[in-house]
């Protein structure tokens, strides 16, 4: 008889985490998701709630949880730049404070914890591609620090969580990613280009454009996700998961454009502070030890997200997002 993990999904009700979730599910566990809707939707999970094997629940990650589960995914916490910013104290506490209350957690109950962490902790990485032992570069006191630095005393909290009272900790260092459920208005480039394309407005390039970034679909992060949790016990990570193919921002916005169908009209804007000029990871690690690279390159990826977006501006919700 196949025994069902008891696995918690902070964060659920998010773009990664919705689809995390539906992942768990298919594989056969029961998912308690747990999201406090700040960035978060019910409709990026609206299909799951029938199902008695997941169970949706309203809490803040930063107030301490008491349920029983066998394995946590920490994802809870803003992970885009207008959000994250809005609020920099609460992303702080729910990046630290998070992290303590889910560590705690896992502590009681024997679990096993990922966390997902970022990119970027390498900050504006003086190497290019960047590797799990680079220490990064990055400023504490701007305007981008509360999720830097925040997301790096996570690291720092579930190493010292993993050598003081031995948990059986994971910790994922997650680049761009984008897909299907990205909240429209995040202000994140895949996101943002492909709606200015679908609206026949000018793309915002900030800066010059030719910063790069290198672009992972969802479903092949939600891969390396399951796959790291999975593995042995010794395999702690930090581990990059993310898609080694590097684009500047230019070409991305050419590329949508073409699978748009939209004439491509820019718009030049001053480079945000702190903004990296390149991010690329070296995924030879978890190539090694998960066996895990992505499958899915950037056009077809784009492919399978646009729609998702032409159906937000077409359905109900459009004025919402505009």
């Amino acid at each position: 008889m196949h025994l069902r993990k008891r696995i918690l999904v902070t964060g659920g009700a998010g773009f990664v985490g919705s689809h995390l979730c539906r992942r768990l599910l298919k594989e056969g566990n029961d998912i308690l998701c747990i999201d406090n809707f700040y960035t978060g939707t019910k409709d990026n999970i609206a299909d799951l709630v029938d199902n008695h094997h997941f169970e949706l629940m309203r809490h803040d990650v930063t107030f301490p949880l008491y349920v029983e589960v066998d394995e946590i995914y920490n994802l809870a916490c803003p992970a885009s730049p207008v959000h994250y910013q809005y609020d920099p104290v609460q992303t702080t506490k729910t990046s630290v404070h998070g992290a303590i209350n889910m560590l705690g957690l896992a502590k009681r109950t024997n679990a096993k914890i990922l966390q997902a962490s970022t990119s970027e902790v390498y900050g504006d990485p003086q190497i290019h591609p960047q590797t799990e032992d680079y220490w990064g570069h990055v400023n504490p006191i701007g305007i981008r620090s509360c999720y830097d630095e925040g997301k790096r005393c996570a690291e720092t909290l579930f190493f010292d969580y993993y050598r003081q009272h031995k948990l059986r900790i994971k910790v994922a260092r997650i680049f761009n990613t984008y897909g299907p459920n990205m909240h429209p208005n995040d202000g994140r480039v895949v996101s943002n280009f492909i709606m200015q394309s679908l609206q026949g407005i000018p793309t915002t390039i900030y800066g010059d454009g030719s910063q790069s970034r290198s672009f992972c679909y969802v479903d092949d992060l939600v891969d390396g996700l399951i796959r790291l949790m999975n593995s042995d016990d010794d395999i702690t990570g930090p581990l990059n998961i993310g898609n080694p193919n590097e684009f500047t921002i230019l070409e991305l916005a050419e590329k949508i454009s073409e699978l748009t169908g939209s004439e491509l009209a820019l718009e030049y804007q001053e480079l945000p502070g702190d903004d990296p000029i390149q991010r690329q990871p070296d995924i030879s690690i978890a190539r090694d030890k998960l066996g895990w690279e992505p499958a899915v390159q950037l056009e077809e990826g784009l492919k399978k997200a646009i729609p998702y977006f032409r159906e937000l501006l077409t359905s109900n919700n459009a004025e919402i997002f505009s």
